[in-house]
């Protein structure tokens, strides 16, 4: 019995493994990775890509050799008659005994070579050996493809921004948090220290009580914070595509931040731009229009070859049936269904269509030509929202250090300022002022941080930089 016990407790203990390690806490690149694997935009563009590849398989079963079969049963009620016109007794036909006909008259005779029930076996098969629309179409089909790559990466593009910027949130947000913990534990211990000097008769009442009014607001401050904060959290995991019912939380520090890693401005890549790749390959396929529009003017060549088996009956289920009156009529069998066969090559050469193809032609370049200009459209609007990024971080960046610097100065004033209190050299209402003008310097640090993360974020962008594979040729 025990044994059984201790393989019953084995099974429940794996069954609930993955549970008790399921990943709550996430590292900004672990977000990303996590956002790119379940975000829905990211996984519909690559199902926009196994479409392409379908497409590219499609186009190349165009140039394989076609392969069909038929049947066909058929019974004419009424068989059509043969049409002459009258040449006098003595022909195939003998229609001297109508009344009245004359030489030239138009005259009717049963058909009597064709049978009323008749069948058809075959199997054909016909294979392209030349078309200049085909050639350009596999070639087309290859280009789309590459589209709908860069339209993935251009996708991933957008969810690392909204990711990382989300992530920040949640990590400064958390840095706050536990920022509201220290100061409100720094002033609740002036204020216990206050009041203790009041009972001693050392302090007088209102000071005890501005402090507590202090103490009071910053708590009603740190759980609104901590509600908004929720927001935060909520929209990350809005980004990453995670189930919004399960907790996460972040890891790493403000410490491990650098903003001011890769600030040296460069030479603008146009070509590591997402966006500039689309257009790029928007270009190709429409040169391929072009090419396309020219090829239907070309002649086109295929082989094809036909093998079936035929016949006729008075009856539709003589068609199914053998007939054993041939068997002594020489190279005729009992079977009466006769095979027969063919093959042979097909070109087809266009000689006059209109002006139709002329104009079509004209207005895929015309179409080329707005597509060039949108290539320079393009390349000002990435030089100009380069130079803004570059504005925006630098900046950012000025602002950044000195609201730390102002931080770190007012920490000084505020500690200084309650030593000098509890010295007794010092007033209550320095200490108060002091407190808040920390509360609103570490604010001020915290916002212009996350400004110089955000102005980071988009300065990447504008270079083309955050995704990393931009380029990557699959």
């Amino acid at each position: 019995m025990k044994q059984f016990y201790k393989f019953y407790v084995l099974i429940i203990g794996l069954a609930l493994a993955p549970a008790v390690q399921a990943q709550t806490t996430f590292t900004l690149q672990q977000c990303i990775d996590y956002a790119l694997e379940n975000s829905v935009q990211v996984q519909n563009a690559r199902l926009d890509e196994e479409i392409a590849q379908s497409k590219v398989n499609e186009t190349i079963g165009i140039g394989l050799p076609q392969i069909s079969g038929g049947a066909t049963v058929m019974h004419n009620s009424k068989l059509p008659r043969f049409f002459n016109t009258y040449s006098g007794a003595g022909g195939f036909f003998d229609f001297s005994a109508i009344p009245g006909i004359q030489l030239g008259d138009v005259v009717a005779a049963e058909n009597f070579f064709q049978l009323k029930s008749s069948g058809d076996v075959n199997v054909g098969v016909n294979q392209l050996i030349f078309s200049g629309s085909y050639l350009v179409g596999l070639k087309a089909s290859k280009t789309y493809k590459e589209l709908s790559y860069k339209t993935t990466t251009q996708s991933k593009e957008q969810i690392v921004q909204q990711v990382t910027k989300a992530y920040y949130t949640v990590l400064i947000n958390k840095e706050r948090a536990t920022l509201f913990t220290s100061n409100i534990a720094r002033v609740d211990s002036l204020f216990k220290n206050t009041k203790a000097l009041y009972e001693n008769g050392f302090a007088e009442s209102i000071d005890a009580d501005r402090i507590q009014v202090t103490l009071n607001n910053l708590i009603v401050e740190r759980d609104k914070f901590l509600n908004m904060n929720e927001l935060g959290v909520a929209l990350l995991k809005f980004q990453m595509n995670y189930p919004m019912n399960q907790p996460i939380d972040v890891a790493g520090s403000i410490k491990d931040i650098n903003v001011e890693q890769g600030l040296t401005p460069e030479a603008v890549d146009y070509t590591n731009r997402p966006d500039y790749q689309l257009l790029e390959v928007n270009k190709q396929l429409q040169e391929l229009n072009i090419k396309n529009r020219f090829s239907a003017s070309l002649p086109t060549l295929s082989a094809f070859a036909k093998y079936g088996y035929s016949t006729q009956s008075p009856t539709i289920g003589g068609l199914f049936k053998t007939n054993s009156g041939f068997d002594e009529v020489p190279g005729v069998g009992p079977d009466k269904w006769y095979n027969y066969s063919n093959y042979g090559l097909s070109l087809n050469i266009p000689i006059f269509s209109g002006l139709q193809n002329k104009f079509k032609v004209q207005q895929e370049r015309i179409a080329l030509e707005k597509i060039n200009n949108n290539f320079r459209v393009l390349k000002a609007s990435i030089d100009l929202e380069v130079q803004q990024a570059g504005l925006n971080y630098d900046n950012a960046l000025k602002s950044q250090r000195a609201q730390q610097q102002n931080m770190e100065l007012a920490a000084k004033v505020a500690n200084v300022t309650k030593i000098k209190y509890e010295q007794g050299v010092g007033s209550n209402i320095e200490v108060i002022d002091a407190e808040d003008a920390l509360r609103q310097a570490q604010t001020n640090y915290y916002n212009a941080l996350f400004d110089a993360i955000v102005a980071k974020v988009d300065f990447d962008k504008a270079y083309g930089k955050l995704v990393p594979s931009t380029n990557e040729n699959k």
